[in-house]
């Protein structure tokens, strides 16, 4: 049987060079009892592909058995997979024959076999060697002639590396190996996937058929499709069902995207994949995947920031007042009062805050609640609170007035010769690496003492050689 005829037969629609691939090499291994493993993730099809394998083999007129590895409780697979004698646990009233014993002569699909508990790979691994296994509770040795097929979701090599899956059954299951590449690497065929099934469907409810526009084939060969042909076939259904008019619309399939990136339209802007389709081996698939979670993560930190801004923005406009840090308030030359915080009026004041005050006020807001030894600090007043905050520490203080103290001695000093006076600069540079030696180095107290944020300290500080510190 060719490849169209395959196709044909089984519901296979597409012709990616993707596609084409995985049904030739099942063509290739049909026929033989080797055993194989099925990759891919969950939808693409790898139950089809598994009974394609048994159709065309020598054995298409024994039974084939499916088994579901992930369904089953750990403490019963393996009496599901080799049977059990009477009395053999808690609830055994009778005999039983397994799974594999009830294959003999034909085919037995393991689905989710990365999901099999260790002890019961440990059996399975003896009856792909031998064909000899025992059931639970009894000694005695029983012969079966199956073909094993396996699939899994998960990268068993990987899984390997990791210690959760035995090394010796993945290589004994994986004598082939057929991957099926997910729907987003063979975009070519969603279109004709999704025209197939809106025809089946339109058949089935006595629907009109309905006609695509060009934003809605846009959109779908732009999604990401994480439950892949399974996810595909449902947002078809819905469609044919759902939507009453002779034309569908991006706006109309939007809401059946059930997919995490749907939830705002900018997930759905394509992410480059140049050469991907080439790409084999796993571990570069792996690595591709990682990079387009990093991309779409800080896309949405992006985005967050700038509706954050915005928000920040209609609030001064609304708002007639603010409250923000005295000692910055001071540092801008805005109007100051006894306490810690100040109350600035942005639509009187002739120099309200800047956006760049702002980021100071909030970063000196955020140090001071998470402290230095991570102990968080009492939070500040918020806007429009009439409740005042805690005075300073008296150890704030003490260090505070050491500082003016220098300073007023350092002033003083210059002042004997107007010729020697330092530059602002200078004075500034000074007045920092002082401070700095007097408290050994701690930055967070050095800041606080000369009344600037962390953040206008460090900023400084790249002005001045570390040598000089």
């Amino acid at each position: 049987m060719d490849r169209q005829a395959i196709q044909e037969r089984y519901g296979i629609v597409g012709s990616s060079d993707a596609i084409r691939k995985v049904i030739d090499r099942a063509r290739m291994v049909a026929k033989t009892d080797i055993s194989v493993l099925i990759q891919g993730e969950s939808g693409v099809g790898k139950e089809l592909i598994a009974e394609i394998l048994h159709e065309l083999s020598s054995r298409r007129h024994g039974p084939r058995i499916i088994v579901n590895c992930g369904a089953i409780p750990e403490g019963l697979i393996e009496s599901e997979l080799f049977g059990a004698e009477k009395g053999a646990y808690t609830g055994a009233v009778e005999k039983r024959s397994g799974y594999f014993e009830d294959a003999d002569g034909g085919t037995i699909f393991l689905d989710e076999i990365g999901e099999m508990p260790q002890q019961a790979q440990v059996r399975l691994l003896r009856v792909l060697e031998s064909g000899q296994f025992s059931r639970v509770g009894s000694s005695q040795q029983r012969s079966t002639d199956v073909r094993v097929i396996a699939a899994t979701n998960k990268d068993l090599a990987q899984e390997v590396e990791q210690g959760e899956f035995r090394e010796d059954l993945y290589y004994r299951l994986s004598t082939v190996i057929i991957r099926i590449p997910p729907l987003r690497e063979r975009t070519e065929d969603i279109l004709p996937i999704f025209d197939t099934y809106m025809h089946r469907f339109a058949q089935k409810y006595d629907s009109a058929r309905k006609a695509l526009t060009d934003d809605a084939r846009e959109l779908l060969q732009r999604y990401h499709w994480p439950g892949n042909v399974r996810e595909l076939r449902n947002v078809a259904e819905q469609a044919v069902v759902l939507m009453r008019g002779d034309t569908l619309s991006a706006d109309d399939l939007r809401p059946q995207l059930k997919g995490p990136e749907v939830s705002r339209e900018k997930s759905l802007m394509p992410v480059r994949r140049a050469g991907r389709q080439k790409q084999q081996d796993q571990d570069g698939a792996s690595e591709f995947r990682e990079r387009e979670m990093i991309y779409r993560a800080l896309w949405e930190i992006r985005v967050e920031m700038r509706e954050l801004k915005e928000e920040m923005q209609k609030l001064r406009a609304s708002s007639g007042s603010v409250a923000i840090p005295r000692k910055l308030a001071e540092q801008h030359d805005f109007s100051s009062e006894q306490g810690d915080y100040v109350i600035i009026d942005s639509s009187s004041s002739g120099s309200a805050p800047d956006d760049d005050y702002f980021e100071d006020a909030a970063y000196e807001i955020e140090q001071d609640e998470n402290g230095s030894n991570g102990n968080p600090s009492p939070e500040p007043t918020p806007v429009g609170a009439a409740n005042r905050p805690l005075a300073p520490s008296r150890s704030d203080e003490a260090a505070s007035n050491r500082a003016e103290r220098s300073a007023e001695a350092q002033t003083a000093e210059a002042a004997h010769d107007p010729e020697d006076l330092p530059t602002l600069e200078e004075a500034e540079q000074k007045l920092i690496k002082q401070a700095l030696r007097q408290f050994e180095g701690n930055r967070r107290q050095t800041s606080k003492a000369l009344g600037i944020s962390e953040r206008t300290l460090y900023r400084k500080l790249k002005n001045i050689d570390e040598e000089e510190l």
